[in-house]
C-alpha cells in the first residue's frame, strides 16, 4: 500500500509491483484484460516520469550547494548537476515510452476478442461444409 509520504518505501513497493506484473504477464489467459493492463502501465509510466523529474529537481536547487564529494564542494555540486541531468533525461525517455504505450492502448481499444469457447468452436469443422467426416 503506498504511503504517499515515504519515497523509499513507495519505491520498494513499485519495484515489487513491477516484478509482480512481469510474472503475471508471462501468460495472459484472457487477452481482453490487456486493455486494462496497458491503461494502468500508461498511468504508472506518467507517474514515474514525474517522479524522476522531481528527484532531479532536488539537485537543481539548494541541495546542490550541500553536496560534497570527499570534502570537495565543487566536485559535489558538479556531481549533483550531472545527476540532475541524467534524471531529467531519463524522465523524458520514460515519457516517450509512455507515449508509445498510450498509442498501443488506443489501438488495443479497437480489437475485439472472441471468448475462448467461441474461438474453439470456430476452429472445428462444421457439418454443413463438405469434407471428410468420421
Amino acid at each position: 500500500m503506498p504511503t504517499f509520504t515515504d519515497p523509499v518505501a513507495d519505491a520498494d513497493e513499485l519495484r515489487e509491483a513491477v516484478r509482480g506484473l512481469a510474472h503475471a504477464t508471462r501468460s495472459i489467459a484472457d487477452p481482453a484484460t490487456i486493455y486494462a493492463v496497458l491503461g494502468s502501465v500508461s498511468s504508472a509510466l506518467a507517474s514515474l516520469s514525474q517522479s524522476l523529474h522531481q528527484i532531479g529537481a532536488v539537485h537543481d536547487g539548494p541541495t546542490a550547494q550541500w553536496a560534497a564529494t570527499r570534502n570537495d564542494a565543487n566536485a559535489g555540486r558538479a556531481a549533483a548537476y550531472r545527476e540532475s541531468w541524467e534524471l531529467h533525461r531519463a524522465a523524458e525517455m520514460v515519457q516517450q515510452v509512455a507515449e508509445c504505450v498510450d498509442r498501443a492502448h488506443e489501438i488495443e481499444a479497437t480489437i475485439a476478442y472472441d471468448s475462448p469457447a467461441r474461438a474453439m468452436a470456430a476452429q472445428l469443422p462444421r457439418r454443413d461444409q463438405p469434407g471428410l467426416s468420421l
